[in-house]
């Protein structure tokens, strides 16, 4: 009895952690299907920032869960990240419309957001999407058509669409963030400027950008990233691009690869950087200090979104492991723009 009453607690030790969720909603007279994983850290009391997650064309949740993986950010930040599905195009392939055909996926996210914040605790004021070429079109496009829902959006090799452009009618200053490489030869880098330039001056960020060089820490991947900053926009927000000179059409840090993937940075843990400083209302306020610690823990380690040992540094999303086994994310900003 006592062995199957540990087995027992074993077991729920398990249940009680991390969950992926496979599910589906009934829109537009289909069943549309989305996968979402909540963190080992969730609490239904508390609330929760969510993150749309949208793969790229030919791709599905799975592609996207595992090539742009969010898991293991989210499981010591604390969101929740949802994968939803596109439907087949007439080339029979997975896609999202941004205005290109009569799928009504607006109408579908939409819908999944309002089951979203039934199903769980979701903080209406962090929501934010990411995608990955034809998904950072999609964001593009929730930044646009649900912009009173979206507090910030990333791209990573994805373009702002010329119908977004003609169509987009936000309500609220929204960060945007683009990852690009210079050599992909599916999405040109030259295509996504058009759609950063509108942002730029909708959120009536500065003309003239800071550019940060990142370290070259990787010299086998042929390519190097400059971080460009378009900063002072209204609420404190900005417009941000990684340009990667040399990358191609892939999402840096990750096996996901069509050549030119780019490892001075992990495209993951930059854009969760990125949105988390942001609500729908803008810059959140946050400590720019170091030593407010508790005096009674003592740090044992410092490490990164990806559990990597590292030494304070300004502007980077960090992980404090204290002596009484608790963790604490703080973001150190130095606002040089």
């Amino acid at each position: 009895m006592y062995r199957l009453l540990l087995i027992f607690l074993f077991t729920f030790s398990i249940c009680s952690a991390q969950q992926t969720v496979l599910d589906s909603i009934f829109h537009d007279n289909t069943y549309r299907q989305y996968t979402a994983y909540i963190p080992q850290i969730y609490n239904p009391t508390l609330l929760t920032p969510l993150l749309f997650n949208f793969h790229g064309r030919g791709g599905n949740p799975v592609t996207a869960m595992y090539n742009a993986d969010f898991r293991d950010i989210a499981d010591t930040a604390n969101f929740i990240i949802v994968h939803p599905k596109g439907l087949l195009n007439s080339a029979g392939e997975s896609h999202w419309n941004y205005g290109n055909t009569t799928v009504d996926d607006i109408g579908f996210i939409n819908s999944l957001y309002n089951k979203l914040i039934i199903d769980y605790n979701i903080d209406l004021s962090r929501v934010y999407s990411v995608g990955m070429s034809n998904g950072g079109a999609m964001s593009y496009f929730l930044a646009c058509d649900m912009n009173d829902k979206i507090a910030a959006i990333a791209s990573v090799t994805g373009a702002m669409t010329f119908y977004q452009l003609s169509s987009c009618n936000p309500v609220h200053s929204t960060p945007i963030l683009q990852i690009h490489g210079t050599n992909d030869t599916v999405v040109n880098f030259s295509s996504m400027q058009y759609g950063l330039e509108y942002w730029r001056s909708y959120n009536n960020c500065n003309l003239i950008a800071d550019t940060i060089l990142i370290p070259n820490y990787d010299l086998s991947d042929s390519s190097t990233v400059e971080h460009i900053i378009y900063g002072n926009g209204d609420n404190g927000v900005t417009t941000e691009l990684f340009k990667i000179t040399n990358g191609g059409h892939s999402w840096p840090g990750s096996n996901f690869n069509f050549g030119g993937t780019n490892f001075d940075i992990n495209a993951s843990e930059e854009v969760w950087k990125f949105l988390s400083k942001y609500d729908i209302n803008g810059l959140i306020n946050q400590s720019t200090y170091i030593n407010e610690i508790p005096e009674d823990k003592k740090i044992i380690m410092l490490f990164d979104a990806l559990g990597r040992d590292i030494k304070f540094k300004d502007n980077s999303l960090i992980f404090y492991l204290y002596d009484d086994g608790s963790v604490e994310k703080k973001i150190i900003l130095n606002n040089f723009y």
